[in-house]
């Protein structure tokens, strides 16, 4: 079983971080209730965002 590592593993704590700190900014900047549970929502899935607007950036 040891045999058969993980090596990187080191992603999950980088879109967790990220997630963290796209909460806080999302919240932060909310006017209200829904508007916060809407920023929580956006802070999950905020890597989909970065990969459409790249996408557009680049042309693709």
């Amino acid at each position: 079983m040891g045999k058969y590592s993980q090596q990187n593993a080191s992603s999950g704590a980088v879109y967790g971080l990220g997630l963290i700190g796209a909460a806080i900014y999302f919240i932060s900047h909310a006017s209200g209730f829904w508007a916060g549970v809407l920023g929580l929502l956006k802070a999950i899935v905020w890597p989909a965002f970065l990969v459409y607007e790249a996408m557009a950036y680049l042309g693709m």
